[in-house]
């Protein structure tokens, strides 16, 4: 699904719709008709028209579909002696009238097969200079509308008075672009919709690989940028022209879109608010600034501000997170309302609800993030402590301090509190930072990004944290690896892959959240009870949560894990057996052991004993955080020394996986990298290591 733009919301609104189809949309690249894009069109049209949106169509293409019809006569009547003569060029007029007659006939048909009625108007720019016929086209567009009748509009180049109709530009339009944005105007629509051959407009040619597409057009910004490639192959004006009248339709209150008419259901899309082809508006310039910076720009300025904010006393850091921490307070309203339009186009949009729960700030989510953040604050400064002292020679010592990484670009997740977590922990290590949160928290990210940067002082600058707003711009921003440090992807491992294969800056890949939890048979089961519960149901969501429930076979039958299997069902927890637990249980057998459900279910296996459990860890597991309830010492002991995971926990929840629990801030990344001999949990300021194993803890 293409992401939706905030700034679009106004088209959910349209009613009435001038929609111009080019000529190289309903023709193909030999002349003849694009049957099958022309008809998918007409469908689109058709579910608008049921839908109750009036639409007036201005279709080119007629004058095409005229040249082709002819030159085909032409060749039929013609001897074998006129074709060695000269060929002159066939008269446009000519060409226009046939034309016009093929082009109505053919979307009769297809309006015909769909149910729909459809009327053709044709019209020469000589026609508006007169008042009454413009009032008359007023009151036949009413009737007509109401009637739930389409509208074709063309111009009737047959007889049009201009010497030369495909290169005079003189009169009140020129071509069909300025037509509809003529008739947009003049009909008083809401909206008007060019269809091109490409999806946009680019800021170059569209076949150039540096060419990039411009959702938002911005006069003051883009008219002295763009450079226009070649007129499409057929029509009159191409591009050029579509931007003239787009920009004239704009700036007298008519939005428009220039998008491409051969991707199917675009038009829906739009009417949706989904950021697809080049939106054209007289208010674009108070939405983006005119002189936006760009994705080096946005790095060195990082940079620039991150050294100066490491020039800072650790009391001057620690005051700026109290500011930020009184700013969120202060401002929880305004967050709530941002993130609950995020959270009610997400469920628009369908989005799973592990997704949704993820996105949402639940009450009390700020004042708990606030209350982080001046924790964070009072902690000791991550900067300058000294690791490591070694004297090499009399006089001669050899020191190891903790020290900023320098500039992050980090791409996370739907949770917006993830951007709070992020920027706090980079303010407090010296650390700049490039942002870039899912698109489903678009306007969560923003508010939180401007009440963050707005609490930093001028003298570091609030561009010590870059809020990337698009994925077009990961792929720029890769290619920096003189000014970015280090880039950490959370998402997908496809999402992972590709970002370390994209760049040669180091790259903090991190694993799925498949975690396990494994009850041995020597279990205290009224604990196991209790930790099982939390681990699944305290934030199903959680990159912490179980996902797999393993279970020594010697308590399958047993009173106890009877308890346990009835209060998961009870909580609403949808169960996945393994083949042993699906048969006995009686439960769906899983896909995979490999999957992170991220929801209320889970998965369930019986294992022989904690050797079982460790090679199943080891097999299908993400090595993120596993835990083991157990009384036995040796089994215990078995497990803490044998799985390979970067957190491992001895009658505990996994949910105690935090980086805020650890007394370390927050943890933005779980490495299951290796540091000399033990496995160690690193955190954005990578100057501090968490304690492996958190043994025998309650709540």
């Amino acid at each position: 699904m293409e992401e939706v733009d905030s700034s679009r919301g106004f088209l959910k609104d349209v009613k009435r719709l001038v929609l111009k189809v080019g000529t190289a949309v309903v023709t193909r690249n030999d002349g003849r008709i694009a049957l099958g894009r022309l008809g998918a069109l007409c469908e689109q049209l058709k579910e608008l028209n049921s839908q109750g949106y009036e639409i007036i169509l201005v279709s080119s293409g007629a004058v095409g579909l005229g040249r082709q019809r002819l030159r085909y006569r032409k060749l039929v009547n013609s001897s074998f002696a006129d074709l060695q003569k000269p060929q002159v060029e066939l008269d446009g007029k000519a060409c226009a009238a046939v034309g016009q007659n093929c082009l109505m006939a053919l979307y009769d048909t297809l309006f015909s097969q769909l149910d729909v009625s459809s009327a053709q108007l044709l019209v020469t720019d000589n026609d508006f200079r007169d008042r009454d016929f413009r009032k008359q086209l007023g009151e036949t567009m009413k009737s007509l509308l109401s009637l739930k009748v389409v509208p074709i509009f063309n111009e009737n180049d047959a007889v049009s008075t201009r010497k030369a109709p495909y290169e005079d530009s003189s009169g009140i339009f020129w071509d069909n672009d300025s037509l509809a944005a003529l008739l947009a105007l003049e009909l008083k629509a809401d909206l008007l919709i060019l269809l091109s051959d490409v999806d946009g407009l680019y800021s170059g040619p569209p076949s150039d690989p540096r060419s990039k597409l411009i959702h938002t057009y911005v006069k003051e910004k883009h008219q002295t940028e763009i450079t226009f490639g070649d007129k499409s192959r057929v029509g009159r004006g191409g591009m050029t022209a579509k931007v003239k009248a787009a920009v004239n339709a704009a700036y007298a209150g008519i939005p428009v879109v220039i998008t491409s008419g051969f991707a199917a259901g675009n038009i829906s899309k739009v009417l949706q608010g989904q950021r697809i082809g080049t939106l054209f508006h007289q208010d674009a310039h108070l939405w983006a600034p005119v002189k936006e910076i760009d994705a080096r720009g946005m790095a060195v300025a990082a940079r620039e501000s991150s050294r100066r904010l490491q020039a800072m006393t650790s009391e001057d850091r620690k005051k700026i997170l109290l500011d930020v921490a009184d700013a969120l307070e202060a401002n929880v309203k305004l967050i709530n309302i941002e993130n609950e339009a995020d959270v009610s186009e997400a469920q628009q949009a369908g989005y799973e609800k592990s997704l949704i729960s993820r996105l949402a700030l639940k009450p009390g989510k700020i004042t708990s993030l606030a209350k982080s953040i001046r924790v964070l604050a009072n902690m000791e400064d991550p900067i300058g402590r000294v690791l490591k002292k070694t004297e090499l020679a009399d006089g001669l010592v050899l020191e190891k301090t903790s020290s900023p990484l320098g500039v992050l670009l980090i791409v996370f997740e739907s949770r917006p509190e993830a951007l709070v977590q992020i920027a706090s922990l980079a303010i407090r290590s010296g650390n700049g930072l490039l942002l870039k949160g899912g698109k489903e928290a678009k306007r969560s990210n923003a508010i939180l990004h401007k009440i963050i940067t707005e609490a930093i002082p001028e003298s570091v600058g609030g561009k010590l944290i870059g809020l990337v707003t698009s994925r077009e711009e990961i792929p720029d921003l890769l290619k920096h690896d003189d000014v970015i440090d280090l880039v950490i992807p959370r998402g997908s491992n496809k999402l992972v892959s590709q970002v370390k294969n994209s760049t040669k800056i180091p790259v903090l890949g991190h694993a799925d959240g498949i975690c396990h939890v494994y009850i041995d048979k020597s279990a205290n089961m009224d604990m196991a009870k209790r930790i099982v519960l939390d681990a699944k149901i305290d934030y199903p969501a959680a990159c912490n949560a179980m996902e797999t429930l393993l279970v020594h076979n010697d308590l399958k039958s047993t009173a106890a894990f009877n308890d346990l299997v009835v209060e998961l069902r009870t909580a609403g927890v949808t169960l996945y057996g393994g083949p042993r637990a699906s048969v006995l249980l009686r439960i769906p057998e899983a896909h995979s052991f490999h999957h992170e459900y991220s929801s209320m279910a889970c998965t369930v296996e019986f294992v022989d004993d904690v050797h079982a459990a460790i090679g199943h860890i080891h097999e299908h597991g993400s090595a993120h955080t596993d835990c083991i309830i157990a009384e036995d010492q040796e089994v215990v002991d078995a497990f803490l020394g044998q799985v390979d995971s970067a957190a491992i926990f001895h009658n505990a929840s996994p949910r105690f996986c935090d980086g805020a629990r650890f007394g370390l801030g927050w943890d933005k990344h779980k490495s299951n990298s290796r540091s000399g001999s033990g496995r160690s949990r690193r955190i954005v300021n990578n100057s501090m290591d968490s304690a492996r194993k958190w043994t025998d803890c309650g709540r």
